[in-house]
């Protein structure tokens, strides 16, 4: 191999945006500390991660002390299949292609001299454990969501406490550690309302096939859930590792993307005094109803605030038009409006012009407005959202409440917005928000330093890493 690495890990990932990021972030954190690491998802994913980077290939690269490489499999589908989007069809299309091409993906490697010492998954794809197990590789399964959610998802699967029900759709959920969560603050996918069944199902697979990672990384860090890390431990090996993005190591993930509108976002910034500016971005699948577009324009403009709105085009699986502005939006607020179509959104955040964060409250935004001391305004709209929102405000102390989600079923009137702007950017409260952001943004620095508890928790991983191979290899 020419490469003088302890240890190859193999890290799988589904193909979507919020999964692949954290599970690279954790591939070059492992590098960083002297292992190839190679990352693989499916082919068609894997071609545009190519398209917005140049260091996707096969060929070792260096990170730190190791290196990581890129190596995809195919999903089984063809590109133009008319059910591609349909999650019922496409989960277990690929599952069938991955149980077959992923075992060939680890002989060859085997063949070329890496062979793989631990294999690490994320959720969606529980069958990458009986992967590993079959092939007698350790596996171990990234976490990417908050350790709340794994605590609701575990309780949930084990059936250890009532959950919402067809019987009792609206009672609330007591877990072992954490606050009470109303029916509308548990995971949108545990309520039996749901219409998204198969993205359930992915994640409980998870939980079925739990006892089959000896351990579960968690993109969060031990002092943000601290309580419930603990309740978790009890009965489930989790290891605090996040959060994943802050590291003071590994390469900027988005330093080759989009250096246009990348430079064009920063620059504007710049142009604005500190803490003034409100960031507004709900992530890359949700779609807000036209109406809310209006209400959400019309109280930018009733409150006089400066803010930067990044207003992604719908995917394309969706099959939603894209939303307008109303007429004359950007003429009324002048210079005190810039609106995109992507911005680099950990940069955004870390500039000293904003003040806070209108989110969706998916966990990656989550964890990047609570890492760079920034104050949220919650617009979560299904899935981990609602929980996370309910912690940023009751828990985390960081926000402002705009929406309960889609189950209140309701536009969130422009009033109601323009009063939580004014909440979350002037005055006493405010002030008390971003004091509970910049405390948890030293904590999150702490925990990823060298010797902080994340950074612990990975030098202990690797270390598992090595006892599993020399035991493997005494059993060879």
């Amino acid at each position: 191999m020419g490469l003088e690495t302890p240890f190859h890990v193999l890290l799988v990932s589904f193909p979507a945006q919020g999964h692949v990021n954290p599970l690279l972030r954790l591939g070059k954190r492992l590098a960083a500390k002297g292992l190839l690491v190679t990352f693989s998802t499916t082919e068609i994913f894997g071609r545009e991660m190519g398209k917005a980077s140049n260091d996707i290939t096969d060929e070792p690269t260096p990170v730190g002390d190791g290196f990581i490489r890129f190596e995809f499999f195919k999903d089984g589908i063809p590109e133009d299949h008319p059910q591609r989007p349909s999650l019922d069809f496409f989960f277990p299309q690929l599952e069938l292609a991955g149980r077959e091409s992923l075992p060939e993906l680890i002989k060859k490697q085997s063949d070329e001299g890496r062979p793989v010492s631990c294999l690490v998954n994320n959720p969606f794809i529980p069958w990458v454990c009986d992967v590993a197990e079959e092939l007698g590789i350790p596996c171990a399964t990234l976490w990417i969501q908050s350790c709340a959610l794994f605590a609701s998802f575990y309780h949930y699967s084990h059936r250890t406490v009532p959950f919402p029900s067809e019987a009792e759709p609206d009672i609330d959920v007591r877990l072992p550690g954490m606050p009470v969560l109303k029916h509308d603050e548990i995971s949108s996918f545990l309520h039996p309302s749901t219409p998204y069944k198969a993205l359930a199902n992915a994640l409980l697979g998870q939980f079925k096939n739990l006892s089959k990672s000896f351990c579960v990384l968690a993109d969060t860090f031990e002092e943000l859930e601290r309580d419930i890390i603990k309740e978790v431990s009890k009965f489930c090996p989790v290891k605090s590792v996040g959060p994943l993005f802050k590291d003071p190591q590994a390469p900027n993930d988005s330093a080759n993307k989009k250096a246009d509108d990348n430079d064009d976002c920063i620059e504007w910034l710049d142009s604005k005094p500190p803490l003034t500016v409100v960031y507004i971005s709900f992530g890359t699948i949700v779609y807000l109803k036209q109406e809310q577009v209006d209400e959400i324009a019309h109280a930018l403009l009733n409150s006089g605030v400066t803010f930067l709105w990044v207003m992604k085009p719908p995917p394309a699986f969706l099959g939603k038009k894209l939303h307008v502005l109303p007429d004359g939006f950007l003429e009324r607020a002048g210079d005190r409006a810039k609106v995109v179509k992507w911005s680099p959104q950990e940069r955004v955040l870390a500039h000293p012009s904003v003040t806070c964060f209108m989110t969706h409250c998916g966990w990656n935004s989550t964890v990047e407005s609570l890492t760079s001391g920034v104050p949220v305004l919650t617009f979560p709209r299904w899935g981990d959202q609602v929980t996370n929102a309910k912690f940023l405000v009751d828990v985390f102390g960081v926000g402002v409440r705009l929406s309960r989600g889609e189950a209140e079923d309701r536009v969130v009137p422009r009033d109601d917005i323009e009063k939580c702007l004014i909440e979350a950017t002037e005055g006493e409260k405010a002030a008390e928000l971003r004091r509970n952001a910049l405390k948890w943004k030293s904590a999150a620095e702490e925990a990823v330093v060298e010797g902080g508890s994340s950074d612990q928790n990975i030098r202990d991983f690797i270390e598992e890493i090595g006892k599993k191979s020399s035991v493997d290899q005494r059993q060879d």
